[in-house]
């Protein structure tokens, strides 16, 4: 049985940032996904079995067997159609489909000829992609096929979301500070304009020591929520200490980043935390915009010191360092 009553189809923004979130685009290979593709392609006895996951304009291969992981336009993509319904795709001769009798895998020397692809779909009902089956000889798949790839694709999404789980915090839910790290190497790496914020909860300690533990971790759990409703879709969330955190904000200056630190702050200023008897806590915030090349350690320590600079001052602010402060 599909979930068709919660499938999301008109919703691309919603869905790219559902894949985005699971940060699995352009990962390295992972053994789990491998042997899923490997007993798909052995239990129906097809050249062809994939994991793939569809961006805004390309294709990209997750995994895959009998054939090399790849990525291709979006346009060129069988699962570009799979995606489109709760439904499983079945062709069962691409030569004679008025969709794909055009298509290169199809004319060219991959010589595809038959396909069926099961969505992706998330507990949110975004199809992410699909899990697929596809070889060179037309073949009239079943719904017993249908069924099996069905339950496969389920299988990969339950690893998707264990995958995710592993990089996020257990208490928040936000990334892990190792997940959140390799979001700014990402960044550093394709060398895109971001700006960090660093925040603390003001007097976090004093939290602890009043209303216990417990009630900590809760009011944490409440802070997170404030922040997250709070950010772009495309930003990050990392759990970096114990009351710290990063927020990364790519394709935003240092000026749109102070206009979130400041929302953020108030935000989380007016909202009456219930592990606290419905009292307000503050946040001290540290802004920085990424300066050309500079090492990841370079921006961070000037977030960092905009952030000391925040809490030396009175707390409850948001400061922001230029970029020649790296050098210090």
């Amino acid at each position: 049985m599909t979930n068709t009553f919660r499938f999301k189809a008109d919703d691309e923004p919603g869905r790219l940032a559902a894949l985005r979130r699971y940060g699995i685009l352009d990962s390295a290979p992972e053994e789990d996904f491998d042997d899923i593709v490997a007993l798909v392609k052995s239990i129906f006895s097809i050249q062809y079995a994939a994991v793939t996951l569809v961006d805004a304009d390309r294709q990209w291969i997750k995994a895959a067997a009998g054939l090399e992981p790849q990525q291709c336009a979006r346009e060129d993509s069988f699962c570009t159609y799979t995606i489109r319904s709760s439904e499983p795709l079945s062709v069962n001769s691409t030569s004679t489909d008025p969709r794909f009798m055009h298509n290169p895998f199809v004319t060219g020397e991959a010589h595809i000829r038959c396909y069926l692809g099961a969505p992706l779909m998330t507990p949110d009902g975004y199809n992410i992609g699909a899990l697929c089956v596809f070889g060179t000889e037309p073949r009239a798949f079943t719904d017993s096929d249908k069924e099996i790839l069905i339950n496969f694709a389920r299988v990969v999404v339950s690893q998707i979301e264990l995958r995710q789980a592993a990089n996020r915090d257990s208490l928040t839910g936000a990334m892990t500070r190792r997940n959140f790290e390799n979001q700014m190497d990402d960044i550093l790496s394709a060398n895109l304009p971001a700006s960090l914020i660093l925040l603390d909860i003001d007097h976090f300690k004093t939290v602890n020591d009043t209303f216990g533990h417990p009630a900590g971790d809760l009011a944490l759990k409440e802070v997170v929520n404030c922040l997250m409703k709070c950010i772009r879709r495309g930003d990050c969330i990392g759990r970096l200490g114990g009351e710290e955190f990063g927020i990364l904000l790519p394709q935003a200056t240092g000026d749109t980043a102070m206009i979130m630190a400041d929302r953020l702050r108030t935000t989380v200023m007016a909202k009456r935390l219930a592990a606290l008897d419905h009292r307000s806590i503050t946040i001290s915030l540290g802004v920085a915009e990424r300066g050309g090349r500079e090492p990841a350690e370079d921006w961070v320590k000037r977030a960092d010191l905009a952030l000391y600079q925040a809490k030396e001052t009175g707390r409850n602010k948001a400061v922001q360092m230029s970029r020649q402060v790296a050098s210090v």
